[in-house]
């Protein structure tokens, strides 16, 4: 018999006006403590989901009592558990998961003959978005003509994924070409607030993606992990995490006319990344949040991964109501919502007084002093005011290469490189724009920018500009909501007109599914080494994620992606120097055809309305004939496919016994790459495009894929042969045993070979030796992609030797085995006179009994260096996965157990 539940007394009854009650819920007025009245918003949704899942065993009365005594325990690097309500993956991820309870059930079926165990325990929400490569895009039908070209492309990926929403239970799949998941999720996947079985609590999220955070706009709790956390979650495993510190960040004033969210959310994400936030919750407040729309909120919020936070945190006010009713939820609903944080002390009503809370740091901003800017060229907190970007564009082509220069001689920075485009003469300068995209979730789920851009559009249009033919401009919507918007305001007739058509609904340039650009350009940037530049409205620029050849990226508002698309080049001064031509030749500058706020206010108030939001999702959960069409297998054991290039069975459960293999150290390793500082994960396993050259392109053409039918990285994740080759395969990737050659090749330590990463590490396999990889700070950052970590441990590497994590990349290494260890402050490998030539050897107690979190480890190099290192095992939970060989592995023992 199930013993009570340690907070019963607290169970309370929320009741409707009308009579009668919404359902129950765990009270915190109830549980008469002052200390909870000064939590921030954020760490009561902790709070409550620790008392409600409290059973003294997964989440304990200990878990419970460290959670409301956050202000002193925060800074002591506690451990708690935590259950999110509901786990959000997307289909690049997605593919992965669904491969991995399918294997997970084979192996459960192979050791305890209980094959249907695996199903997940809490609500997935799976939406296919990551579907959209720009192939066409200068068009009427592009929308359509790359849903075609997807769907040929992925359909059996997308078999896979209609076979799993049956195969396993509790998991809805939002069909492709609905939009991009975290707008989706915003939208109308988020519940604010969950009546289960009439038990109300806070939703809260984990989701595949990094900027699952955008859904902290609207007043729900999450955040990215890998995919392997995830799968855990999902299957009943509480989130081990330490008790994080929360940075309150007080804004104030009103945005200026003519600065956009966009210029907020840069601004807010360089400050924070200055003040030092990995690991915190980033907490929102003060006046100037009546201020900011609901659009705005949650792009600040998507791009916590930028900023570095766990999570941006907006609590739930009468703004968060209003997005709501907007969106389409009923009245019902919001009024339950309303009621149930009122009850809870969770609702910010700022007509009334308000509560001091407590967090660990403060930072402030005043809304009038924000400009507008851009960031650039290579990293998201590299914020230039716009004011400043001609003179900061000519001090990168001077500065040295780095994340702000490209080391362009005098004597070359004017150079042309002149070129046909279809019989007519064309030119290319450093600094050209060669893509122009307006999107991502990060704005195109903002109504007040993507009609600024049409309104910025209109009046370009009027005045008679154009852009040039060459450049690739494409238009990806988060959600048909903003198609809807566009079409009622008749904005998108000048957005076509400048060749901004949509070309689908999901991630595009932003995640690297720009699609070639047209081969004269191409062969003028190549042959002539231009620094050609993107534009896009999105929120990563890393090198090689937007395009091959495009070696400069500068992230904007989508108003400002159309004014350079326009002027045709980032080496231009909008103060001073005209954008183009108008129809009657005189010049046309920037300050004509920028919207003022009152404009923009005016355009989003009548064509904003509730009933886009109604009919896109309606819509939603039929599908579409495409999908519908789709035949799956009704087993519910998956039948693996031996000559499938796209689903695969994993080997990561291959032999595996009920017994854990126990920690493992490292003898005589060698160093299968030498990184520097802030290494990616599109450096470690890249989503973009399939090099031709590239070890994964010759396992394709072996197995009969031609080149066209690539796809990218992204689509391949659900093939463990293929992401193999792709681990380390970013052609911009910095391998300092290289001596500053750029490529993903490396040097094979006992031939002095120069091979591609892959080939080495099968070299080094192949003759038993086991690899590391020395790295610098903030190693891992970026998405979170779990193949970053899956990838590695498939060619062997046993240990990341760096001088600081991003959070989920460490987690995801410790969840497939693999030992991260931090070196000593003011210690890295330069300093320690490291070449990456040593073998290695790292000490770690074979039995887990004698090893704790954060334990200090030696290590000694075969040529007599020795130095300590901080092995980044966090919690006791993470030292049992290590035990395990990793965290799934953990998963299965524990439910044949149970």
């Amino acid at each position: 018999m199930a013993s009570e539940h340690p907070f019963k007394r607290i169970l309370t009854s929320l009741p409707r006006s009308e009579g009668g009650e919404f359902g129950k819920f765990y009270s915190f007025p109830a549980l008469n403590d002052p200390r909870i009245d000064k939590l921030p918003y954020s760490i009561k949704i902790i709070l409550e989901s620790a008392i409600r899942n409290c059973d003294n065993f997964q989440v304990t009365k200990d878990d419970v009592e460290k959670i409301i005594d956050w202000e002193n325990t925060s800074s002591q690097k506690v451990e708690i558990s935590f259950k999110p309500a509901r786990v959000l993956l997307q289909d690049f991820t997605g593919v992965p998961a669904v491969v991995d309870l399918a294997c997970m059930r084979d192996a459960m079926a192979k050791l305890d003959g209980e094959p249907n165990k695996i199903n997940p325990l809490v609500p997935v929400d799976l939406v296919i978005d990551h579907s959209v490569q720009v192939d066409v895009a200068r068009t009427e039908n592009a929308v359509h003509a790359n849903m075609e070209l997807e769907f040929r492309r992925n359909k059996e990926r997308f078999a896979f994924l209609k076979w799993g929403s049956s195969a396993f239970n509790n998991m809805l799949v939002v069909p492709p070409g609905s939009g991009i998941v975290h707008q989706v999720n915003l939208e109308y996947l988020g519940r604010v607030v969950f009546n289960t079985d009439g038990m109300l609590y806070p939703d809260s999220v984990v989701g595949t993606d990094s900027h699952t955070t955008m859904i902290d706009g609207l007043g729900i709790a999450g955040w990215g992990v890998g995919g392997i956390e995830a799968e855990a979650a999902m299957l009943g495993q509480p989130m081990s995490l330490l008790l994080p510190g929360v940075v309150g960040f007080k804004l104030s004033g009103k945005l200026r006319n003519g600065v956009t969210a966009t210029d907020l959310v840069l601004t807010v994400t360089q400050m924070l990344r200055k003040h030092g936030v990995v690991g915190y919750f980033v907490e929102f407040y003060g006046d100037g949040m009546s201020e900011l729309s609901l659009a705005d909120r949650a792009t600040i919020a998507n791009m916590s991964p930028e900023y570095g936070a766990t999570m941006g945190f907006f609590p739930v006010d009468h703004v968060t109501l209003q997005y709501l009713k907007l969106t389409g939820r009923s009245d019902e609903k919001v009024a339950m919502i309303e009621a149930y944080l009122r009850a809870n002390k969770m609702f910010v009503d700022y007509n009334e007084p308000q509560e001091e809370r407590a967090y660990t740091s403060y930072l402030q901003l005043d809304l009038a002093e924000v400009e507008p800017c851009v960031s650039g060229p290579k990293r998201p907190h590299d914020r230039v005011p716009l004011r400043d970007m001609k003179a900061d564009w000519q001090a990168c082509l001077n500065n040295k290469v780095g994340f702000k220069g490209f080391a362009i001689p005098k004597a070359e920075q004017g150079k042309v490189a002149r070129f046909s485009f279809y019989g007519k003469s064309a030119e290319l300068k450093h600094g050209s724009v060669v893509i122009a995209a307006v999107t991502s979730c990060t704005n195109t789920s903002n109504p007040t920018v993507m009609l600024g851009a049409g309104l910025l559009a209109k009046k370009a249009c009027e005045l008679g500009l154009e852009i040039k033919p060459w450049m690739k401009t494409s238009l990806a919507p988060g959600s048909g909501a903003v198609t809807k918007y566009l079409l009622q305001s008749g904005l998108q007739e000048y957005l076509n007109q400048l060749g901004f058509h949509t070309v689908g609904y999901g991630c595009t340039t932003c995640i690297g599914n720009s699609g070639d650009l047209d081969e004269s350009v191409a062969s003028a940037i190549t042959e002539n080494d231009i620094i050609a530049a993107a534009v896009l409205s999105g929120n990563r620029n890393f090198e090689g994620r937007i395009h091959p050849l495009t070696r400069a990226n500068y992230l904007c508002s989508p108003p400002l992606v159309i004014a350079y698309a326009l002027a045709g080049t980032v080496d231009i001064d909008f103060d001073k120097e005209p954008i183009g031509k108008g129809k009657d030749g005189n010049d046309v500058y920037f300050k004509d055809i920028w919207p003022t706020s009152e404009e923009i206010a005016e355009v989003v108030q009548s064509n904003v309305l509730p009933d886009m939001f109604k009919s896109t999702y309606e819509a939603i959960t039929k599908g579409n004939p495409t999908w519908n069409q789709l035949s799956i297998p009704a087993s519910t054991i998956y039948s693996w496919d031996p000559n499938s290039t796209y689903i695969h069975e994993r080997p990561f459960f291959k032999d595996m016994t009920m017994n854990p293999p126990g920690p493992h150290g490292v003898r005589d390793a060698y160093c299968l790459l030498y990184l520097g500082d802030s290494i990616t994960t599109d450096h470690i396993s890249p989503a973009g495009s399939i090099h031709k050259d590239s070890p994964a392109a010759k396992y394709l053409i072996d197995h009969g894929v031609d080149r066209k039918d690539f796809n990218s990285y992204g689509s391949r994740r659900g093939h463990h042969e293929v992401m193999a080759r792709g681990t380390f395969a970013n052609i911009r990737i910095v391998n300092k045993l290289l001596n500053g050659e750029v490529g993903p090749k490396t040097i094979h330590i006992p031939t002095g070979d120069k091979l591609n990463v892959f080939d080495a590490a099968m070299r080094y396999k192949g003759d038993g030796e086991d690899t590391i990889v020395l790295a610098g700070a903030d190693y891992g950052s970026g998405s979170a992609r779990d193949w970053a970590a899956m990838g590695p441990m498939l060619l062997g590497v046993k240990a990341v030797i760096a001088k600081s994590f991003e959070r989920i990349h460490r987690s995801n290494l410790v969840g497939m085995g693999i030992i991260p260890l931090c070196f000593k402050d003011g210690e890295d490998a330069e300093t320690l006179s490291l070449t990456g030539h040593e073998r290695y050897t790292i000490e770690i107690p074979k039995n887990i009994r004698e090893i704790r979190p954060g334990q200090v480890v030696s290590v000694a190099t075969h040529d007599g260096k020795s130095f300590t290192c901080t092995a980044r095992f966090d919690t006791q939970v993470e030292l049992i996965y290590f035990d395990h060989g990793g965290i799934l592995q953990y998963v299965i023992r524990n439910l044949i157990k149970h």
